[in-house]
Formats: structure tokens, sequence, C-alpha cells
């Protein structure tokens, strides 16, 4: 007896499935941009360049669009409340586990600190669509802001340490609290977001002259942005730094998302919300760390290889995760 056909008879095609085909792209165009970076296609002085394009108009294009059309009363904070008690518990245990110095900071901030931009907009946008988009842009708005914020501060008083140790005089902390919270919001990703949400809640819309170009605008960041994460990876040393650089992707790729997840999942978030958070958490180490580790002269070599390494691990970690978080709410 021949067995009726079914659903459950039809080759599973998995270049099909939601996970390989988000992520798919995504690291084919890092992998494009990897190539130009190793063939020198793209040289040094023209990747400042083109890094001014996206930060400074690809960006803010998108992500004011994107917010210009979502009202207050649509956006819900509570999975930003879930994320931070777990992404500040895991800064904070990283630098009592390594001592208080710029350096623990640094390693801790590098563990903890996602690249949300460069690589999550595209992607989630990929995976979730616009209502996914919506909930990371508003964990976007305010993450440099509180994490970039406070590692300013505990910098600034490992260096004041460091000075009274050495019989220096440092400047007061408060100052460089208020300059880091300054540099934080006013800069070219929160500030587009603030300012769409401020429009969206006029009711006027975007005319059509001035939706076009932004939309045009915008999707010109995703493909660019990714190459550039490419370029920048095919100029990442790795050697002398990899096994500390393997101990910061595993806090940041996987230990940040399980304690994210538990934290949404103590505070009843559900859904696409606990998805794109526990996504947010797992994405690879954001560039702005090696900006403080360039700043403070400490490690520039280690947050470089840590952020080649974690974007490297990230093509199979976020994979996991995205196909986990898609079995849980299921």
């Amino acid at each position: 007896m021949r067995r009726r056909a079914g659903r459950y008879d039809r080759p599973v095609n998995f270049a099909e499935h939601p996970v390989i085909a988000s992520l798919t792209p995504v690291f084919l165009l890092i992998g494009a941009g990897f190539l130009a970076g190793r063939r020198n296609w793209i040289r040094d002085s023209a990747v400042k360049d083109l890094s001014n394009l996206v930060f400074l108009l690809l960006i803010p294009s998108l992500l004011f669009r994107t917010m210009s059309g979502v009202r207050f009363e649509q956006l819900d904070l509570r999975p930003i409340a879930a994320y931070f008690p777990a992404a500040l518990l895991l800064l904070c245990g990283s630098i009592a586990w390594r001592g208080f110095n710029r350096g623990s900071v640094v390693r801790a901030l590098a563990g903890t600190f996602s690249n949300m931009v460069m690589i999550g907009i595209t992607l989630v946008g990929l995976a979730y669509g616009q209502a996914g988009l919506v909930t990371l842009l508003t964990l976007v708005s305010v993450h440099a802001l509180i994490l970039l914020t406070l590692g300013s501060v505990v910098l600034e008083l490992a260096v004041a340490r460091e000075a009274r140790a050495g019989g220096q005089r440092a400047p007061h902390v408060l100052e460089t609290a208020w300059s880091a919270f300054k540099g934080a919001l006013i800069h070219p990703i929160p500030l587009p977001i603030l300012c769409g949400l401020l429009y969206a809640q006029t009711g006027w819309g975007l005319p059509a002259v001035v939706d076009k170009p932004l939309q045009l605008l915008g999707s010109a960041f995703g493909p660019i942005s990714l190459v550039l994460v490419g370029v920048t990876l095919a100029r990442t040393p790795l050697g002398g730094h990899l096994r500390e650089a393997l101990w910061i992707a595993a806090s940041k790729n996987l230990v940040l998302p399980v304690l994210v997840a538990a934290s949404c999942w103590l505070a009843g978030i559900q859904g696409l919300q606990f998805t794109v958070m526990v996504v947010a958490a797992a994405l690879p180490v954001g560039a702005n760390v090696f900006l403080f580790a360039q700043r403070y002269e400490v490690d520039q070599e280690l947050t470089t290889a840590s952020m080649g390494l974690s974007t490297i691990l990230a093509m199979g970690t976020l994979s996991l995760v995205m196909a986990l978080t898609g079995l849980v709410q299921t």
C-alpha cells in the first residue's frame, strides 16, 4: 500500500528556513567585504570616508524614516527594562572578576556591547520585519547612551585611581560623566531616532518628496555597512590574542544572550520582543569599544582581535541563538 503524500513527504528546503534566509545575505555581504579588503580593492584611506558616509548620512536617514511612523503608544519599554539588568550584571561581574583597572573595564565592555547598528539593523529587518526593527531601534536609542556613558564613568574612575596611586591630580568624575552623556546623546544614532519619534507624534507623515530619498538612502545602509564590516575584518590581526579574545567572544556571543533570555523570561517578555532582545544580545562585539581602547590607550590590539573573532564566530552562534529562540516561541 502506497502511503498518501502529505505535507511531511515534501523535501525540506533549508534555504527557505527563516534563520538561513536572513543570516545568509548578511554573512555573504561581510564575506564580499572581506574579499575586497584582502585584495585591497578598498584602501585604508577610503574606509574612513565610507564609515563617515554610513554613520553621518545613511544611518540617520534609515533611523529617522523608520521611527517617523511610530507613535509613543506603540512603544513597549518592558523589553528594554529587561535587557539592561542582564547587560549590567555581566559588565559588573566581568570587571569584578578581572580586577578594577582600565584594561578590565575595556574587556568587560567588549563582552557586553553589541554591534546593533552595522549588523543588527539589517539582520533584524530581514528576519523579523518592520515590527522587529521598531523593537530593536527602541533598544538602540538607549543602548549606547547607557552602556557607553557608564563605561566612560567607570573608566575615568579607574584612571583617577591610577593617577592618585601615582601622586597625580585626576579630573572630576561628574565632569567626565556629563561630557560622556552629551556625547552619547548628540550622536548620529540616538538623535535621529528621537527626532523621528517626535516627528511621528505630529501625525503629519512624511511627504513623498522627502520619504523617497530617505528610503533610497536607508536601503543603501545595509549592504555598505556589512561590506565595511568585512573590510575591517580583513585587516584585523588575531595572532597573539586568540585565547583572551575567545573568552571575550564567548561572553558577548553566548553568555549575554543567555542572561538576557533569563531576564526577559522573568519579566514575562514573550513572542517577537523576546526574540529580538535575545538576538540583539547575541550580536558580535560593537566597534565603539575600540574607541574606548584607543582613547584610554589600553588593549587596543586585543579589542580589535575580539571584534574580529566575535564576528567570525557569530556565523555559528547567531544561527544557534536564532534557531533556539524560534523553537522557544513556537
